[in-house]
């Protein structure tokens, strides 16, 4: 997802009054640690999507198999 995507019902000077809001309740020393935080946080969040797709594919890969046993065995 693109930038503009994620951000596009925000004008410049939006953003622009957001980083200076964040910039005066975190400081500039804890501005780095929350967004290794954010990062580290949308990390895990997309390694967790992967696993669910995984498992997804597995189950459903799992019930086609089952299905096609057991049209061999009722055959």
């Amino acid at each position: 997802m693109t930038m503009e995507v994620m951000l596009g019902f925000l004008q410049m000077n939006e953003l622009l009054i957001v980083a200076v809001v964040i910039l005066l309740l975190f400081g500039g020393s804890k501005i780095p640690q929350l967004m290794r935080g954010l990062g580290r946080g949308a990390g895990e969040f997309q390694r967790g999507l992967e696993e669910g797709k995984r498992a997804l594919e597995d189950v459903k890969r799992q019930a086609a198999l089952d299905a096609k046993e057991s049209d061999q065995n009722d055959g």
